[in-house]
């Protein structure tokens, strides 16, 4: 029997699409080496190109920091919340020691105030250059890493010079600021708080910052690749970002200018000229573009500051063996990821009786699966990469 043409050609288009239709499939992404700082796994359904139904699986690394909190007094908790957000371990303490203050209703030398906002915009520097390092190498572009590295080890070098710790400065204390004190010296009189230098010194690394930001800028926004892989990638809407409790760059990407160092007056930021930097699109390429022009904006208010830094002590009087009377509070800062705040509550004791911690990485986790729902598969790395969460921040 002969078979003409058309019929052999409807034969095979039939057996063509009988051949490309698919069942879905679950698709573990990660875990991640237990050796790596932060595991997270993805549980995600997948139909062809195109993931659903995307579970993220955390605390694969919890450390229980509320309850050893807990467990400590006030000067060694410092310790402890560095370690929350690694990569700006500096802001952490700050809404911490905050919260015991105003238990306290101490009030915090102005020098020490401003000492306190200088080293938490470098904080803030610091974390999203490692942003701007490591996000393009996630879309394939490898030379912003070097570029952004290299200004970042600057800035650590005058965090630590200040502080002693890169990583976990352990600068803070009720009151002020950890002093400096004198070799051999039985009163215990400070020398100097800021090392020699340290005003001409950080003015010329923060110049370097604003010329680094320009060349990120045409690096990573002339590549029309990174362009094609996150301009319209990740959409977040304003009423999608706020019900999900997003912070920080990611709800300022999507337009709204909710920055609490604007709004809660925990540091002398009301004394400098600066702008809260928004987005249009609330895309991936927006929420790079939020942090690029923040690294310019907390370089322009560290550059302010140190103009403006007061005469005097840096430390209030404040009992040997450190006690917060019975109260509670709640005090959040504007951190590098976005809103972090403690809830204290104090019994009197020498550390507090209950602590609860809001962390930005945690809440700007929860949007993953809203905004993977139907997403290509190589994009999930481009919103995962775009929201800039530490694992450490997420598990706790």
């Amino acid at each position: 029997m002969s078979i003409d043409a058309d019929t052999i050609r409807h034969l095979s288009e039939v057996s063509v699409s009988v051949e490309l239709q698919t069942e879905d499939m679950t698709l573990n992404i990660g875990p991640q080496h237990p050796s790596t700082h932060g595991v997270l796994r993805l549980v995600a359904r997948v139909d062809g190109e195109r993931a659903f139904d995307v579970q993220p699986v955390i605390c694969y690394m919890h450390r229980g920091y509320e309850k050893l909190a807990e467990a400590r007094n006030y000067p060694q908790i410092t310790t402890l919340v560095n370690r929350i957000d690694w990569v700006a371990g500096y802001a952490n303490e700050i809404p911490f020691i905050t919260a015991a203050e105003k238990i306290m209703e101490l009030e915090v030398p102005p020098r020490a105030q401003y000492i306190r906002l200088i080293l938490t915009e470098m904080a803030r520097i610091c974390s999203h250059l490692v942003f701007m390092a490591s996000y393009p190498l996630e879309l394939g572009a490898a030379s912003p890493l070097f570029f952004a590295l290299r200004e970042r080890e600057r800035v650590l070098d005058l965090l630590e010079g200040v502080t002693g710790g890169r990583f976990h400065p352990n600068f803070n204390r009720i009151g002020g600021v950890k002093p400096a004190y004198g070799s051999g010296s039985m009163t215990r009189k400070w020398v100097q708080d800021l090392p020699a230098g340290f005003y001409r010194d950080t003015r010329a690394a923060m110049d370097r910052v604003l010329e680094v930001c320009d060349e990120l800028d045409n690096l990573v926004a002339g590549n029309e690749i990174i362009l094609a892989r996150t301009k319209g990638v990740g959409v977040i809407p304003v009423d999608v970002a706020a019900s999900y409790g997003l912070s920080g760059p990611n709800l300022r990407a999507s337009g709204v200018p909710f920055d609490l160092r604007k709004m809660e007056h925990y540091l002398p930021y009301d004394e400098l000229d600066w702008n809260v930097v928004t987005g249009t699109n609330g895309d991936c390429y927006d929420r790079w573009w939020c942090r690029l022009q923040e690294i310019r904006e907390s370089a322009k208010m560290i550059q302010q500051a140190i103009d403006q830094v007061p005469e005097g002590p840096i430390q209030a009087k404040v009992p040997k063996v450190i006690k917060v009377p019975k109260g509670e509070t709640y005090v959040r800062a504007e951190n590098p990821k976005g809103e972090m705040g403690y809830y204290l509550v104090t019994d009197g004791g020498n550390g507090p009786y209950r602590v609860k911690i809001r962390s930005a990485s945690f809440s700007n986790l929860s949007i993953l699966p809203w905004a993977l729902e139907g997403a290509l598969i190589p994009d999930i790395i481009a919103i995962m990469g775009s929201l800039d969460f530490v694992l450490g921040d997420v598990d706790r």
